[in-house]
């Protein structure tokens, strides 16, 4: 064990942002937020994560309110907490890789409406798609921690971590995260990571990981013991499962030693009365299935996430093939292993667990090969720690040339484009980035924005005219 002459650890609550959207699918609104940051602001948190993620696109697509909005009326009740979001590189909120104009606008116009700290990563931990959001985030004079998203495998040694986090220190990052998206780091390989990444680098680690193997407040406490300097807890209603750890829970456990959080139990006390009957809420309307909350074992025994695993056996029991399941499981290390062995997270798992189920579902491995498997070994995510499978690529892309460079090189600025696209619908300067990422969802939301404008404009009339119109 390390030697024990550590600082407090700071904590970061997701809540507001992971947990909600790891439990019931990003559906917290901001109606539901907004009574309790006054109590949050007081508790001394080292950050509060309450943006970004898949938060921007629930806003417009499920809950018909503006992320932006959002945005500035939690900075307006977090006085004295930073706030902090998370970014997914160059793809920035949404499912494609975006121009630097507009990830830099983006990264301008989140810093201005109140974030203080940017998450950034990339799903195949390529930093040169991280740049481009790290350099705004440093013009911005916001805190750039970047995110290395924790995955197993050959290429994956300590050396392998050791060597990226330099050059993460390097490239002008203020902290470095280790994001565990599927529970996969283990107590002691925390120990072992932790130890290596401290010797390696100056900057502070932060360490963030879901509770759905059952392992991550044991892989918490190691760390901490190993020098972890920040961690990411939820309150208790809406931790555990494929949440985080519980907020409390963490603090009590390190009451009294050197590590001693400082926060407030009866202050978390009472936050926590405050999410419960919201837990109870989203339990009666079915937005939490308590299965979630359970462990999910088979998330270290196959290295695969849980969410790739719901997402597999759905694809199977569509086809009517139930019984393949084992054999898509076996399948999934040798298709990830063709794909240059990437970290299983959104979206290459999706990609990898489709097509394993197609190589076992066709009987012959590649026989049909996905649109998105081409779009990775063409590399247009970007590159991968190992080299493709190169029988698959011949096969999968005959004599089309692969790309080599950073992907967004080949992207002409689009600012102005998206701008004249969008022209009918910008009410607020933010809107035209709201238009980039989810052109379709946005040009919903802004139709219903108007619509009920135009009712709060018929309201106002007819009270001016004394007519009482509901």
């Amino acid at each position: 064990m390390a030697e024990i002459t550590k600082k407090k650890v700071g904590i970061t609550e997701t809540v507001l942002r992971d947990a909600h959207q790891s439990l019931i699918a990003t559906r917290m609104t901001t109606e539901e937020m907004l009574p309790i940051i006054d109590k949050m602001d007081k508790v001394g948190y080292h950050s509060v994560e309450c943006w970004g993620g898949a938060t921007f696109d629930a806003c417009l697509r499920f809950l018909h309110e503006d992320p932006w909005t959002r945005l500035r009326q939690l900075r307006d009740g977090f006085k004295n907490t930073k706030l902090q979001m998370l970014f997914r590189g160059q793809n920035i909120l949404g499912y494609r890789h975006y121009a630097d104009d507009v990830v830099e606008y983006f990264v301008q116009k989140s810093v201005a409406n109140g974030i203080d700290i940017i998450r950034i990563f990339d799903c195949l931990n390529d930093i040169r798609n991280l740049q481009a959001a790290v350099n705004a985030a440093n013009k911005e004079k916001a805190h750039a921690q970047i995110a290395l998203s924790y995955t197993l495998g050959d290429a994956y040694t300590l050396d392998y971590w050791k060597d990226v986090a330099k050059r993460i220190e390097d490239m002008g990052a203020n902290s470095l995260c280790i994001k565990d998206m599927a529970g996969l780091l283990t107590p002691y390989r925390a120990e072992e990571l932790i130890t290596a990444l401290k010797e390696s680098v100056e900057i502070p680690i932060q360490l963030h990981t879901h509770y759905t193997s059952g392992v991550a407040s044991m892989t918490y406490l190691k760390a901490i013991e190993s020098g972890v300097d920040v961690i990411d807890c939820a309150m208790s209603p809406l931790a555990l499962g494929t949440s985080q750890p519980a907020t409390e829970v963490m603090v009590e456990t390190l009451r009294g030693t050197p590590y001693d959080t400082g926060l407030d139990q009866d202050l978390l006390a009472e936050i926590a009365d405050y999410f419960r009957p919201l837990r109870e809420k989203y339990i009666a309307s079915g937005q939490l299935n308590t299965k979630v909350l359970g462990v999910n074992i088979n998330t270290l025994r196959y290295q695969v996430p849980g969410g790739m695993l719901s997402n597999m056996i759905s694809q199977l029991k569509e086809q009517h093939a139930e019984d393949k399941y084992e054999e898509v499981l076996k399948e999934i290390p040798r298709v990830r292993k063709d794909l240059g062995e990437p970290p299983l997270v959104t979206p290459s798992s999706q990609i990898v667990g489709t097509q394993a189920v197609f190589n076992v579902l066709s009987g012959e491995r590649y026989k049909v090969i996905t649109k998105e498997t081409k779009a990775i070994l063409k590399g247009e995510y970007g590159q991968t720690v190992k080299p493709f499978n190169p029988e698959l690529v011949k096969k999968a892309l005959g004599d089309e040339k692969q790309i080599t460079c950073r992907p967004a090189d080949l992207l002409d600025n689009e600012l102005d484009t998206l701008r004249k696209e969008a022209a009918q619908y910008i009410k607020q300067e933010e809107d035209v980035l709201t238009y980039a990422l989810f052109p379709k969802v946005a040009v919903d939301y802004f139709n219903y924005r108007d619509a009920q404008d135009s009712k709060i404009d018929t309201t106002i009339a007819d009270k001016k005219t004394g007519s009482y119109s509901v």
